[in-house]
């Protein structure tokens, strides 16, 4: 007798079975299914975004091996390759549509009630973007480099809950500052990047509109110090200061005193200078918003 599940059986229980057959019969999604459930078709194809299947090949031969271990998933065999690919291209995608949001409005009460580390009550968010390589003979449109596709995926993560907020699919080519000036962002609200979106009238915008920023300060960066502020003597702050940008045109693009936290890291045995436009946090704050969602250097394409 089956006294714990698998972690894949775990997942699948957060979908409510008679909610994803109403969906089913509201879309007539098994229609012409020849005995291929919708259910089997949405554990086959979460089974290839966990397991990071390539191919329908990968699925079939993935949930072949396991046959026999996940009936108590509702599947009583594996399905052939051609079977997925006429239901993936038959079946109504609005029904998934559908699904996700009945989850995300399930859901997103329960994980926005927990605590979190910071005391604050400004709204917490992560801009970031990602390559995601194409093969360029089927997608032409999608050239990157010359024998390679691409597309960005811009997102703007909620840490109350870690859902994505804002999501923007552009060319690989567009750069991330661009984007990120459209991304829609609330009053009072933190939004934490890497070094990609460095950029002096982004800063300026942000600052006018009340939004705060935190991210890692460029290495070239010619600025001017207008204050210094106290430090602990015990920790890993090195410095807390106000700075006015003094390279050519920066102050023009960028007219706003920001301020330059730079925290020993002892991880990697070196100094991380931090610039942000919020006054009133503690020092230690500003570093531990950056430590907890591990920003790193922007990601690029490969």
């Amino acid at each position: 007798m089956v006294r714990c599940g698998s972690l894949f059986s775990q997942v699948l229980s957060l979908v409510d079975r008679m909610t994803f057959h109403k969906l089913v019969l509201d879309h007539d999604a098994e229609r012409h299914a020849k005995g291929y459930s919708s259910w089997a078709h949405f554990v086959a194809m979460l089974f290839c975004q966990l397991a990071q299947a390539k191919s329908i090949r990968e699925i079939c031969g993935g949930l072949a091996c396991c046959v026999g271990k996940i009936r108590h998933l509702g599947l009583y065999d594996f399905p052939r390759k051609s079977t997925l690919a006429y239901a993936n291209a038959h079946r109504p995608w609005e029904m998934y549509r559908d699904l996700f949001y009945h989850l995300l409005d399930r859901y997103r009460g329960s994980m926005t009630g927990k605590k979190r580390k910071f005391r604050f009550r400004n709204k917490l968010l992560t801009l970031d973007s990602t390559t995601i390589s194409l093969c360029l003979s089927m997608f032409p449109w999608a050239q990157f480099r010359r024998t390679k596709g691409a597309v960005k995926l811009h997102l703007l993560l909620d840490h109350d809950g870690y859902l994505p907020t804002y999501a923007y699919i552009s060319n690989g080519k567009r750069h991330d500052v661009t984007v990120a000036r459209r991304v829609p962002l609330t009053k009072g609200s933190i939004v934490t990047m890497d070094k990609g979106y460095n950029d002096y009238s982004l800063f300026s915008s942000w600052t006018d509109a009340g939004i705060y920023f935190v991210t890692r300060m460029k290495d070239n960066a010619v600025y001017e110090v207008m204050r210094e502020r106290e430090v602990p003597v015990y920790g890993n702050l090195i410095a807390d200061q106000h700075i006015a940008f003094a390279g050519l045109g920066a102050w023009q693009k960028c007219p706003h005193i920001l301020r330059r936290v730079v925290v020993w890291d002892e991880a990697h045995n070196e100094e991380i200078v931090l610039l942000t436009n919020h006054f009133s946090l503690a020092a230690s704050t500003i570093s531990a918003i950056l430590s907890l969602i591990h920003i790193s250097e922007p990601t690029r394409p490969y």
